[in-house]
């Protein structure tokens, strides 16, 4: 049978202690809902919060590993497009000193015959021996810029500027050619005016032609 609880009593439930009356309520819902603090279901709780963690720090992991995948992806990207572009400047080069040299052998060896080009302008009339040889050197040179083209020979002992030379006599062509470059961080780490500059020369001895040749 229950006692009833006068004024005295209820006054000392209130005065107890919060931590004794949270532990009644806890006791009381314990009661309640034993499922909700099963032993069982709180270790199944952990295992899946563990999981979770688990898998939020594996994919923070992956997103990491994958920017910085893409990082070092561009960063060779670029390594590889500045060679690749180096490889061409150079073969570019290659190819123009080349075509310059064939061009210089084969306007030497023209002058050498003491031959002359016809004049387009002027029909019946023939270009001069250096002019001619000028205009064969630039012919098979097309497409070259070259700014400057020397003639010179030697004949007797005697050495003029302004003559290919007479029989038997020596013959030298020069040019210097600019060859601007296609990548422009490599014209600036090797060529400070962005392009490359290159002089060539071919030296041959003139035919037995006719003297009247000479100009």
């Amino acid at each position: 049978m229950e006692r009833p609880v006068g004024a005295r009593g209820a006054v000392a439930q209130c005065a107890l202690p919060l931590k004794h009356i949270s532990r009644r309520i806890g006791a009381q819902y314990i009661s309640k809902h034993p499922m909700t603090w099963d032993g069982e279901e709180w270790r199944e709780k952990r295992k899946t919060g563990t999981w979770i963690h688990g898998l939020r720090h594996l994919l923070c992991g992956s997103r990491a590993e994958e920017g910085q995948t893409i990082v070092e992806l561009a960063f060779a990207f670029l390594v590889f497009v500045f060679f690749a572009f180096a490889v061409v400047d150079f073969g570019h080069l290659f190819y123009v000193r080349m075509d310059v040299q064939n061009a210089l052998q084969e306007a030497a060896r023209y002058g050498s015959t003491g031959n002359h080009l016809p004049d387009p302008n002027n029909p019946g009339q023939n270009l001069s021996r250096i002019v001619s040889i000028e205009d064969t050197l630039q012919n098979d040179a097309m497409g070259v810029n070259i700014s400057n083209i020397s003639i010179s020979s030697v004949t007797g002992g005697v050495t003029s500027t302004t003559s290919a030379g007479g029989p038997q006599g020596t013959l030298t062509v020069s040019v210097t050619v600019n060859v601007p470059l296609w990548t422009p961080l490599l014209s600036r780490l090797f060529f400070p005016n962005g392009q490359y500059t290159f002089t060539s020369s071919v030296t041959i001895m003139n035919e037995p032609f006719q003297t009247g040749l000479t100009s």
